[in-house]
Order: C-alpha cells, then sequence, then structure tokens
C-alpha cells in the first residue's frame, strides 16, 4: 500500500469566513466541503461534472466542486456555497423564490441552481428567458420539469433589481 501524505492544515475561505480545516491534497472541494467542513448543502450528484449539484461560488463564478482540488482554493479564494445565500437571517430572494413557486421539489439539484443562478444574476440582472435557459443549462433537474425553476430566478431577479434600484 502506498504512503499517503498527512493531512495538512489549510485556511479556506468559505461564506465570508476563514475556516481551517486538515485535508489531504487529492481531495476535492466537494469533499472537504461537505466531509470536514460539513457544509452539506452542496451535493454529491454524478461526481463527472455533468450534473451541476455540486456547483458552488469561487470568486463569484460557478465551479463545479467535484471537479476542482480543494487544495487550489487555499490561496484566498472566496468559496461561497448555498449556506452562505442567506444574509442576517433572511432567505436571499432566489432561496424565496425556488420555495414560493416550486422550485425545488426534491432539492438534491437546487444547491447547484442556486448559486448559479445568484452568479448569472450578479453579472445579468435583469436576463432573457433564453439567456436565463443558457446561464443554467449545466444544471440537470430530473422532478421540475424546469419551467418552475426559470420562473423562481425571474421572480427573484425582479425582486433584486427592485431591491437595488434597478
Amino acid at each position: 500500500m502506498m504512503d499517503m501524505p498527512p493531512k495538512e492544515l489549510h485556511t479556506l475561505r468559505v461564506n465570508g469566513e476563514a475556516l481551517e480545516v486538515a485535508f489531504w491534497p487529492h481531495r476535492t472541494l466537494l469533499e472537504v466541503l461537505r466531509e470536514d467542513a460539513g457544509l452539506t448543502g452542496t451535493k454529491h450528484g454524478c461526481e463527472l461534472g455533468e450534473c451541476g449539484a455540486c456547483a458552488v461560488l469561487v470568486d463569484g463564478k460557478p465551479v463545479l466542486s467535484c471537479l476542482q482540488l480543494a487544495i487550489e482554493c487555499v490561496d484566498g479564494q472566496r468559496i461561497e456555497t448555498v449556506e452562505g445565500l442567506a444574509q442576517d437571517n433572511r432567505l436571499h430572494p432566489l432561496q424565496e423564490a425556488f420555495a414560493d413557486l416550486g422550485g425545488s421539489q426534491c432539492g438534491y439539484c437546487t444547491p447547484g441552481f442556486l448559486v448559479t443562478a445568484k452568479a448569472f444574476l450578479d453579472e445579468r440582472p435583469r436576463p432573457t428567458r433564453d439567456e436565463l435557459k443558457e446561464a443554467l443549462s449545466g444544471n440537470l433537474c430530473r422532478c421540475t420539469g424546469y419551467l418552475q425553476i426559470f420562473e423562481a430566478v425571474e421572480r427573484a431577479a425582479e425582486r433584486m433589481a427592485e431591491e437595488q434600484g434597478r
């Protein structure tokens, strides 16, 4: 059996806080977030980078955490998981809209959709339906048929624009 290097303590910047976690350098960001940091909102899906269930934001951009090594995120990159969307005990407008409009049924794909949609709306606050479909095309859902997801993101976009005076 091959000798494993020892786990090393690293600092990750997750949801606005410095998080010290010990992990081996071969571990994916998904594994470290779920198993070592206890942030289980990010889901194991296909683990091939095809379903989007494991999406998180790294420096504001969606990343498939099943394909990203955690060691690549120890240099101060900002990691945001679905747990970081709510602020001051208040759900993010995307979370509220998903709940109100049935954008989440079984909930497995929802965290990936939420963080991907957040990054998209941060870049494109008033998207067309076609732009929205393209932006979310890397996220798969087996329950909703997508219509409720698109409607939820559109409602959240409207609410966010109103809140920000756009």
